[in-house]
């Protein structure tokens, strides 16, 4: 399977479908099984910190009436006049 540090969030999704849909199929030896298993584990934890990475990116800096705020990702956070600033 390589190195998933190198692998893009995109791919990596991929390989986790196919992990699933095999293991969905039923018909896989028990063996096999553990061994998907495990690989999507690993697969599914890259994908959680390639998405908590962006997730930073995002938070890190949301530019505001000139000012430079930090905002949490989503949610539909409420500004101060009771509006909301995300959907």
């Amino acid at each position: 399977m390589g190195n998933e540090k190198e692998l893009s969030f995109e791919d990596a999704m991929i390989q986790l479908e196919d992990i699933v849909g095999e293991l969905e199929h039923g018909d896989v030896p028990l063996e096999k099984a553990i061994e998907l298993f495990q690989q999507g584990m690993k697969l599914s934890q890259l994908c959680g910190q390639k998405l908590e990475q962006v997730e930073r990116k995002i938070e890190m800096i949301v530019e505001e009436d000139g000012e430079l705020r930090k905002k949490p990702f989503g949610g539909g956070q409420l500004d101060q006049s009771g509006g909301e600033v995300f959907e």
